[in-house]
């Protein structure tokens, strides 16, 4: 093996001491058979890790979302959304599983949605530096990238209002059965869903 010269040694210095600096678990995926496992939180590099483990298995078209708690970066999180529609997957929170804020829109971009019985979906505003969501007028172009992506995979823009107004940027309202079935949030039949005090603890 050659050894690693001075600079080598700075970068991966550099990179391990960012990686601990970090305050979220960016988004992995594991192989389960003919399945991909998804834990962890959306950020910029998530459609590149996404693509390494289609690379690999190019085959799977099933992504598990077991624990979904979010998004750090919000256009990251529809590009990402986008491509998984594209590719025509099947999206599953297993009854073990969650996705709340952007997972739940990661949920949606699945061609088949299935919420498994006791799975827990959340929703809430979303907050910029100086505002939130519902600060805005609904004419203003901020909805956009939201209302705009919603149109793409066929759910009504009624659910982006609804999100928006069902908890606030630093709370969350975890959906009942009769609201996903009300916005078409599965494409199966909603079953019982997990209950706000186990959700909380996930």
């Amino acid at each position: 093996m050659k050894p690693m010269n001075a600079l080598m040694i700075i970068c991966l210095t550099v990179a391990a001491a960012c990686a601990t600096e970090l305050d979220y678990t960016p988004l992995q995926f594991s192989v389960d058979q003919d399945r991909f496992i998804a834990t962890g939180e959306i950020d910029g590099n998530t459609l590149e890790a996404f693509e390494a483990a289609l690379e690999k298995r190019p085959d799977i078209r099933t992504l598990v979302l077991q624990n979904i708690g979010g998004s750090v970066d919000d256009e990251a999180n529809v590009i990402f959304s986008r491509a998984v529609r594209d590719l025509g997957f099947t999206t599953i929170v297993p009854a073990d599983g969650m996705v709340a804020s952007g997972g739940s829109d990661l949920f949606l971009a699945g061609k088949t949605r299935v919420l498994e019985p006791g799975a827990c979906i959340g929703v809430h505003s979303w907050a910029a530096e100086d505002f939130t969501a519902t600060d805005l007028a609904r004419s203003d172009p901020e909805h956009d990238r939201y209302l705009d992506y919603y149109d793409d995979i066929g759910i009504d823009q009624a659910f982006y209002w609804f999100t928006i107004e069902a908890a606030p940027a630093d709370g969350m309202h975890w959906m009942s059965a009769a609201e996903v079935t009300q916005f078409g949030v599965t494409t199966d039949l909603a079953p019982d869903l997990g209950r706000a005090d186990t959700c909380n603890d996930r």
